[in-house]
């Protein structure tokens, strides 16, 4: 008799990415446990990636004038382009989606003032024993009147057919600000809350680093240690075969 497959991966030590942190802060207790879950236990089957929509979006912000026809044009590349199966035509649909409906709203996205450079995987930093992972789409910086190099983090969030939930957007921008206050800060340059900025790809709104962002991350920080205390006790999927 064969045994069944293996449907997940088990990841043995605590392990979050900065945007589920962010949805975690804002969700109910119930689903902080599905997070945490799907976190702990990773699924082998092939996952719908925004990658190459990321991507698209992230170089039409660099070129510093993003045109939505363009983009337009873009979408229509990326829907119409040959599958080898119906995950990457489905693959191709939500990517082309992605970029279609960042064309409709560009026109109002007004980024700060900053200069905007590619984006950057930065090491997982330990926080309250969780590996927490940062991988900002871009890196924004300015100098400021005193002439000191600022940093910023950009990063994209996009649902279909549904607005970001401003608590999310407004707690992953504290996180970007902390991750760069804290872990990542460079001699002779200091984080910028106003530079830390999630935009909602789909309604076109920008998230900064609120006021607060300090005490946001604070209490992240304080998150990452219930996550770490109840990592060994959260079970499997139901179904799942590990």
């Amino acid at each position: 008799m064969n045994k069944a497959e293996k449907t997940h991966v088990v990841v043995p030590e605590a392990e979050i990415t900065v945007r589920y942190l962010a949805d975690y802060m804002a969700a109910s207790e119930r689903r902080r446990r599905s997070i945490i879950e799907g976190c702990k236990y990773r699924p082998l089957a092939r996952l719908l990636q925004h990658k190459e929509a990321q991507i698209t979006i992230s170089s039409a912000l660099q070129s510093g004038a993003p045109d939505p026809k363009t983009l337009e044009k873009k979408a229509d590349f990326i829907r119409n382009k040959l599958a080898t199966g119906d995950f990457e035509a489905l693959t191709n649909e939500a990517n082309a989606d992605y970029v279609e409906r960042f064309s409709e709203v560009v026109a109002s996205i007004k980024l700060p003032n900053a200069e905007i450079l590619p984006g950057k995987v930065f090491p997982a930093a330990k926080i309250q024993g969780v590996k927490v992972r940062f991988s900002p789409h871009l890196i924004l910086m300015r100098v400021d009147k005193s002439n000191k190099q600022r940093n910023g983090a950009f990063m994209l969030r996009y649902a279909k057919g549904s607005t970001l939930d401003p608590n999310v957007g407004g707690y992953q921008s504290a996180a970007a600000f902390g991750m760069l206050k804290e872990y990542f800060a460079e001699e002779g340059a200091e984080a910028d809350k106003a530079i830390c900025v999630t935009l909602d790809a789909f309604s076109g709104t920008l998230y900064p680093a609120p006021g607060s962002a300090i005490t946001m991350f604070a209490n992240m920080k304080a998150a990452c240690q219930t996550i770490f205390e109840r990592w060994p006790n959260i079970p499997p999927p139901k179904n799942a075969i590990i």
